[in-house]
């Protein structure tokens, strides 16, 4: 796990771009770096790195400005919130309203219970903390990927999948109780396929184990949560509490601030602009990790397509026939036309 680190991958990458050109016999055909989320990461940050590895990037979805303190702690949980509020005021409200009860229902075992039962769990809940993370979890990854068609991204979804959610909240009968509003529009997202019987809280159908190392060493992304703007419940990032959980879980003391020393945080736009040439960075403004994202243009080569309703990397996912007329026009932006000439210059 040691190896894990964005330079190892980015050393890696340089590594095995220059053999293959070299054993293909290659060597002037250029290169064009494509990636979303962390991988757009890598794509950004390796156009700065080994430049003459590669002629340009493609980043998406790369929340590149997503530490210490560049961008406000609050704004992931604040997107994900507005996602859910522009589809129904009701149901945000009910989600927001439902952290209170799950907090009072899990004050003693009979609630536990209870609570067990109402969101169909395979286990009995001795605390409600992992079921406040499993529901935080699928909000966060909703507003990801709330792409206008069906996807498997994450989980077999249905076409703009925080709409349905909240259309599942908000149609129970007269009576349903706030858990059974939250159990109705959390199952579209966990078992839209209908297959679970229940729910295991352990589960870790996305593989973030990787990921979670990577949190507890140097990708440390602090983030919090306000009590005006947001629907989860008000909590403050205590880098000690996290640091102290990476050392229990990891063995590991996080470097909060090795990134922006690595590849220039506070200072990225500066450094785009001096070091950068040929990045595109594109970002959909539902998706929350937008928030840590470059949104305006850097330079004339360093530029930026937003997507006012795109979601996560939703511009790398394959065409269909779905595709609105906001997508497809991306793909015939002029910083595309601007990139292909790149291509046609160093090809």
């Amino acid at each position: 796990m040691a190896y894990l680190t964005a330079e190892q991958a980015l050393a890696d990458y340089a590594v095995l771009l220059t053999d293959l050109k070299r054993n293909l016999s290659s060597e002037s055909s250029p290169v064009v770096l494509f990636g979303g989320s962390y991988g757009g990461m890598l794509a950004a940050w390796m156009r700065l790195k080994y430049p003459h590895i590669a002629v340009g990037a493609l980043a998406s979805s790369a929340p590149i400005l997503q530490f210490e303190d560049i961008v406000p702690d609050t704004i992931f949980y604040d997107l994900v919130s507005n996602d859910f509020k522009r589809e129904s005021l009701s149901c945000f409200q009910t989600i927001k309203d439902s952290w209170k009860e799950l907090d009072e229902q899990g004050n003693g075992q009979d609630g536990l219970l209870k609570l067990s039962k109402t969101l169909h769990l395979c286990q009995t809940l001795n605390t409600t903390g992992a079921l406040s993370d499993w529901l935080n979890s699928a909000y966060s990854y909703l507003a990801m990927v709330d792409y206008p068609m069906p996807s498997e991204f994450l989980m077999p979804l249905p076409a703009n999948p925080i709409k349905e959610v909240c259309r599942n909240i908000d149609k129970q009968p007269e009576g349903s109780s706030i858990l059974e509003r939250i159990y109705a529009g959390v199952n579209i997202y966990y078992n839209y396929t209908g297959t679970v019987d229940c729910f295991d809280l352990d589960d870790d159908p996305h593989g973030m184990g990787g990921w979670d190392w990577q949190a507890c060493t140097e990708m440390v992304m602090p983030m919090s949560s306000s009590e005006g703007l947001s629907m989860f419940p008000p909590d403050e990032f205590d880098y000690a509490l996290y640091a102290d959980d990476c050392v229990k879980n990891f063995g590991v003391r996080p470097r909060p601030r090795w990134i922006s020393t690595e590849f220039g945080g506070h200072n990225i736009s500066s450094v785009l602009e001096k070091f950068g040439s040929n990045i595109i960075f594109f970002n959909g403004l539902l998706d929350p990790w937008s928030g840590g994202g470059v949104l305006k243009n850097i330079s004339e080569s360093v530029v930026a397509i937003v997507a006012p309703l795109g979601a996560h990397h939703i511009d790398l996912r394959p065409a269909t026939k779905e595709d609105p007329d906001w997508l497809i026009s991306c793909g015939e932006s002029k910083q595309w036309r601007r990139l292909e000439k790149t291509l046609t210059v160093n090809g």
